[in-house]
């Protein structure tokens, strides 16, 4: 985990929020970045609840404590989702976590209400992610049923963590991506190559569908 100054990520995690809505990525109010501003006692800048991520401003922007509780005065209020990257900060030692409510990430989310997972493999891409050297790689992505209670949604991240200590991402249901990196770049990076990978998969299901459609006839003229 690396440390910057409050006023260098708030200019930081502003120019995230505009480049990430620009992709379609963070739309609205939706999403909510963190980075770790002080390790003892810790301190995460982290945008504010309720704002626009195309008109992200630092003074958007909050520290807040341990506890999740914004620092000096201000008449903001935090994300409402800062327990659930405080517990990724704590469980993982991630300097930096990045949420998402892309179109393909929300549908791979609820594609089935059964499912606990996402793998994916066999792609090039996955390269980008911290660790991984190899196209090879099995990438597990746990799928968590979302709550709008963040004390009990944040143990049941964490429980998910645990399970899966080699997890780069997991996702919340019918909702979006939470992924996380030692610095602000890292965490940048895993959230475009997730979402490339997000969408190709999607995109190849689609794809699929409608060749098998072609096949049986479904497009055919009478």
């Amino acid at each position: 985990m690396t440390t910057r100054s409050f006023e260098v990520l708030a200019r930081e995690l502003t120019a995230i929020g505009r480049r990430f809505y620009r992709r379609g990525w963070v739309v609205g109010t939706s999403g909510n970045f963190s980075a770790v501003s002080a390790i003892a006692p810790l301190r995460l800048a982290i945008t504010a609840s309720a704002v626009h991520k195309g008109a992200l401003r630092p003074s958007d922007i909050l520290q807040v404590d341990e506890d999740g509780h914004a620092v000096g005065r201000t008449r903001a209020t935090p994300s409402a989702e800062t327990l659930l990257h405080l517990a990724i900060v704590r469980r993982l030692g991630a300097g930096a976590v990045l949420h998402t409510h892309s179109v393909w990430g929300t549908i791979l989310s609820g594609a089935a209400t059964n499912q606990r997972g996402l793998a994916i493999e066999g792609f090039e891409m996955l390269k980008g992610l911290g660790g991984v050297r190899t196209h090879e790689h099995r990438e597990w992505i746990p799928i968590v049923d979302n709550d709008q209670d963040m004390h009990r949604l944040s143990r049941v991240v964490g429980e998910a963590l645990d399970r899966e200590p080699g997890a780069h991402a997991f996702l919340l249901r019918r909702h979006g991506l939470y992924t996380w990196g030692a610095t602000l770049a890292e965490a940048e990076r895993h959230v475009e190559i997730l979402e490339f990978l997000f969408e190709t998969i999607g995109r190849e299901a689609a794809f699929n569908t409608k060749a098998t459609e072609v096949h049986h006839g479904a497009f055919e003229d009478p």
